[in-house]
């Protein structure tokens, strides 16, 4: 049945036999988006399955005191969750949600359980809401991964558990994020609060296009004979966590976000009461392409006035994680709380350090240490309180995954993970991870536990180091350079790398690549106020910026060398143990860096990028090229005033390359 639905979708969607062919703008905005891809190239869902197979729980910190439930019947508690759920499905045309009730409608009556067996997600209530003439609507809430590993085998095609235990499953035609079709409502708060225009990542829609696709959302999860609700948290600091609330129309959708959100105890979720924020996925259903502002068939859409997402015409889960990623890019900076797109780390004498990066410079490899415990992987706060994780899992990238070179990975791909888009054997479900026929962007989601070091709860004391990551392909920037506050601006707001561009005809030439904030796809304010929020944090608690490049030196790509690991791991345990910061420095011409004469264990010749370049000519030449690429780049950022007197943006600009 739901082969069937998914054809016809596709059909409507303007597809010959199967699977839609989306279609949206082509244009460029500049932005890096990682784990943005093409749809899938396949043409019915049977060919798509194809590709897959080859031939041949947790705890958080309860709070003391008892939930706002805790004094009335369990019946009545369920009951008042029940309705509070039906609140939310609540279309705006109608006074209230259809009927809800927990459980699975295919499961068969069983023996009623024993007291002592939770039975938060298997009581059926009979109370009276009216149905607004909809049918009613099963609740499969906060399900455990065992529960929505059978809901997935039986019901969702594509859905297989693999020989590490893990479940793969397929996110659809979409593999990938599709950043031209996330929006943001423009209102009254929000026209003078976002990044609009140029270079941002945020693109506006209005109210009334909002509640048409949330109508149409609400309306296709409430058609179906049961949806999954997740009710869980973000942010590990206590002080400032997040309840978000999850409708979902597929199990894969409900394990993932069970994954990656923090998992509440049962007795937190006496005390959830009203979500702060709340998600409508409605996964394959796809938007009307007739609604003003739609470019295609999907839709991703936030309102932070009213605290809702929603989602059409596209099954990758990453929009989700991405998505709440976004809201708290816009929550946290209104308490004075910085939110990063980074990795972050803890030393057994408590020093922990920030790592920014865009794909492919290091950040994942570099921020997991052995020696030191992981506090988080991706997304991160920055509080009067220290740092604290906003997930309770990671999104490890699986493509070339080997037990040897990623070993915490491979091990943590087991039971209770979601693997997505992965090819395995027909017979033996083994993974192929090299195998790229379904995408690229293969994913796994689990939760951080799954992690041997992981530093739980995932909180940490105020940072000592912030680490900038940036492949240089030019071969120009110094290993290590050691930045002031204004140059730590500088380079956070213009998140530097460079890739290696395509080897047509021979030509092998680097492409700089700039993403505000080293995550522009997702920060909702102007770069600079995170730039500013950054600063102030680190003079307050005399954090030192780093600027590490894990690249090229003696040359380009091509004519030079990549830095070799061993190097950078080096200098990175200088930054950890505090012996940099007594290491004597020379300054750089053009960029103004700090660059150390020693380290131990690294060959001080390549410290200074221009003692490797046998042509001297063209390493000047090459300096000036990747100056000017950066001061283009800024341009967007110069006519923004941070303070009132502008004097922080002046001491930005001069932070930058001088030439």
């Amino acid at each position: 049945m739901a082969e069937k639905a998914d054809l016809s979708y596709a059909k409507g969607a303007g597809a010959r036999n199967g699977l839609a062919k989306i279609q949206t703008h082509k244009k460029q905005n500049g932005i890096c988006h990682d784990d943005s891809t093409p749809p899938v190239k396949a043409q019915t869902i049977d060919e798509l399955h194809s590709l897959q197979k080859k031939k041949s729980a947790p705890t958080t910190p309860i709070k003391g005191t008892q939930g706002a439930f805790a004094t009335i019947p369990e019946e009545d508690r369920q009951k008042q969750q029940m309705q509070s759920i039906s609140a939310s499905l609540a279309s705006l045309t109608r006074e209230r949600g259809p009927k809800v009730v927990k459980g699975d409608p295919a499961r068969k009556p069983e023996t009623p359980r024993v007291a002592h067996v939770s039975q938060h997600h298997a009581f059926t209530p009979t109370f009276d809401v009216s149905d607004s003439s909809l049918k009613f609507t099963h609740i499969l809430y906060n399900l455990s991964p065992a529960e929505l590993y059978e809901q997935a085998i039986k019901y969702e095609h594509g859905s297989f558990i693999t020989s590490s235990g893990a479940l793969a499953t397929l996110s659809g035609a979409k593999t990938g994020r599709a950043p031209r079709d996330k929006r943001v409502v423009r209102d009254e708060t929000t026209e003078n609060e976002l990044w609009w225009g140029k270079g941002s990542p945020n693109i506006e829609m209005d109210e009334h296009t909002f509640l048409v696709n949330r109508e149409r959302a609400v309306d296709y999860l409430c058609s179906l004979d049961k949806v999954f609700v997740n009710d869980q948290f973000l942010n590990w600091d206590p002080e400032h966590r997040i309840k978000v609330r999850i409708v979902s129309a597929r199990a894969y959708h409900s394990l993932f976000m069970h994954n990656m959100c923090i998992r509440p105890t049962p007795e937190e979720l006496e005390d959830f009461g009203t979500p702060d924020f709340t998600i409508y996925n409605a996964g394959q259903f796809p938007c009307n392409r007739y609604t003003h502002c739609m470019t295609s068939s999907t839709s991703i859409d936030l309102n932070l006035d009213r605290r809702e997402m929603v989602i059409l015409g596209t099954q990758y889960a990453g929009e989700m994680k991405k998505g709440l990623f976004s809201v708290m890019h816009y929550l946290m900076p209104k308490r004075q709380i910085l939110s990063l797109h980074s990795g972050c780390n803890m030393g057994k004498n408590g020093d922990v350090a920030l790592f920014f990066g865009l794909s492919g410079t290091g950040k994942t490899t570099l921020s997991t240490d052995h020696n030191r415990l992981l506090i988080g992987d991706d997304e991160h706060c920055w509080s009067e309180n220290g740092v604290s994780n906003i997930e309770g899992g990671c999104y490890a990238k699986c493509v070339d995954l080997s037990r040897e070179k990623e070993p915490d990975i491979w091990n943590a791909i087991k039971f209770g993970t979601v693997l997505e888009n992965v090819v395995f054997d027909e017979h033996t479900r083994e993974v192929d991870y090299s195998d790229k026929s379904v995408t690229e962007n293969t994913r796994a989601s689990y939760p951080i536990e799954y992690i041997p070091n992981a530093k739980m709860p995932c909180v940490g004391p105020h940072p000592k180091n912030v680490i900038l990551l940036a492949c240089d392909a030019f071969g120009v920037l110094p290993p290590v350079s050691k930045l002031s506050l204004a140059q730590t601006m500088y380079h956070f707001i213009s998140g530097y790398t460079a890739l290696v561009a395509g080897t047509e005809e021979g030509i092998k030439e680097p492409q700089a690549t700039f993403s505000a904030c080293f995550g522009a796809a997702f920060i909702m304010l102007h770069p600079t106020k995170y730039a500013a929020m950054l600063a102030e944090k680190m003079q307050k608690h005399g954090a030192t910026g780093w600027l590490v490049n894990t690249g090229w030196s003696g040359g380009s790509y091509g004519s030079g060398n990549r830095i070799k690991l061993q190097y950078t791991r080096k200098i990175i345990d200088a930054i950890h143990s505090g012996s940099l910061l007594n290491a004597k420095y020379n300054k750089t011409e053009v960029f103004g860096l700090e660059i150390p004469s020693a380290i131990e264990g690294v060959p001080s010749e390549i410290l200074h990028p221009m003692n490797m370049w046998s042509n001297k000519k063209v390493y000047n030449d090459t300096l000036l090229k990747l100056a000017g690429l950066f001061r283009k780049n800024f341009e967007g950022f110069v006519n923004y005033k941070i303070g009132e007197d502008n004097k922080l943006t002046e001491e930005i600009l001069a932070a930058g390359p001088i030439f």
